[in-house]
């Protein structure tokens, strides 16, 4: 899969996260797939996944 710019992506931090600077992901999404990379580090890279891979990813994470 290829990864798109990072600068042309919509990314967002989860509700959850707070504005003192602590450990955060941001994510971004495109039909083709969600990306993932380090708040504090963005220019660091990103990881993509398929939408499905994703959705079980989310699925198990929230089960406890």
């Amino acid at each position: 899969m290829s990864a798109e710019e990072p600068e042309r992506l919509a990314w967002f931090k989860s509700s959850y996260s707070g504005n003192e600077g602590g450990e955060c992901l941001e994510t971004a999404t495109t039909h083709a797939a969600v990306y993932i990379r380090d708040s504090k580090d963005p220019a660091r890279g990103q990881l993509a996944f398929r939408p499905l891979e994703w959705a079980a990813f989310v699925q198990y994470a929230t089960k406890g």
